[in-house]
């Protein structure tokens, strides 16, 4: 209990010492990710620089292709098999997209502790669940782009794979699960912001990230965070944080934003939007 205390106190000390050195070490596995940012952010990189980037990292490029044929973005079903031609139809930002996806999945299976492993596996999928259904929200209610939507659901939990990854030194922490989810929880926010800043993400994948959860939203969503937020509801995977606060307030929090009539037209869109959301997971996932 000892080497959990010092460990943890080093833990809290090491964050705090980064946010206020406007610092973050990030994991290796985001190098790609970051390194096509920046390509993608540069008007003089062309799409054949870009597509050979990609397809040096084969899970990357077998998920755009993957993406680039699915019904909802290729619907007359002509099949895309270059690289090249999958960025084109899928567009930069649902790349950008992808790249974080991979980079997330790799942190999630680097953890050396099997428990910290399922911790970081259960956070990945429950954020490739919110970005899904927000992709479909967006999609189907015809509010933003979907995959800008896309990107915002990923983005959500962004300051916990980090908290995750920065966790990796110091092991003694997975002593007590629940207390570093406590951790997470105090850090998550300021964090997050901190990730988001340093991956210059637009303001309006900030504004979406740092909407107030519990805050009235009328039906139907108009905001960028409102769409996220639903798409927070609806996700079938729980965020395994909150599960080992015991957290579970989804059915509070949506009788409070909706009431009966919004109820009815949320529980209209998740049949709607289901088989989008359910071919967006698979392309991510895949």
């Amino acid at each position: 209990m000892e080497e959990f205390e010092s460990q943890t106190e080093a833990f809290a000390q090491q964050i705090e010492e980064e946010l206020r050195d406007g610092v973050l070490s990030f994991p290796t596995v985001f190098d790609l990710s970051l390194r096509i940012k920046k390509m993608a952010d540069d008007p003089d990189s062309s799409l054949s620089d870009i597509a050979e980037v990609v397809r040096a990292e084969p899970v990357l490029a077998a998920k755009v292709l993957r993406m680039a044929n699915t019904v909802a973005l290729n619907p007359y079903r002509g099949e895309i098999n270059s690289v090249g031609d999958a960025i084109g139809r899928i567009g930069l930002s649902a790349l950008r997209c992808l790249a974080y996806a991979v980079a997330a999945e790799q942190l999630a299976r680097d953890h050396r502790s099997r428990q910290m492993r399922l911790v970081a596996s259960g956070l990945w999928m429950h954020s490739i669940d919110v970005a899904s259904w927000a992709f479909a929200f967006s999609r189907h209610l015809g509010r933003h782009t979907p995959d800008t939507a896309l990107l915002a659901g990923l983005m959500i939990n962004v300051g916990q794979f980090y908290l995750l990854a920065r966790a990796a030194r110091y092991p003694a922490i997975e002593g007590d699960m629940k207390r570093f989810a406590e951790i997470v929880s105090l850090w998550d926010d300021p964090v997050r912001s901190a990730v988001l800043d340093a991956f210059e993400m637009p303001a309006l994948i900030v504004n979406a990230c740092e909407a107030d959860p519990v805050a009235h939203t009328e039906w139907p969503p108009a905001a960028m965070g409102d769409i996220v937020f639903f798409a927070t509801l609806a996700a079938e995977t729980p965020n395994p944080f909150e599960s080992l606060l015991g957290v579970q307030r989804r059915p509070e929090l949506l009788d409070a934003s909706l009431g009966e009539a919004g109820k009815e037209a949320f529980d209209a869109l998740l049949v709607t939007a289901r088989d989008t959301r359910q071919e967006m997971l698979a392309a991510v996932c895949g």
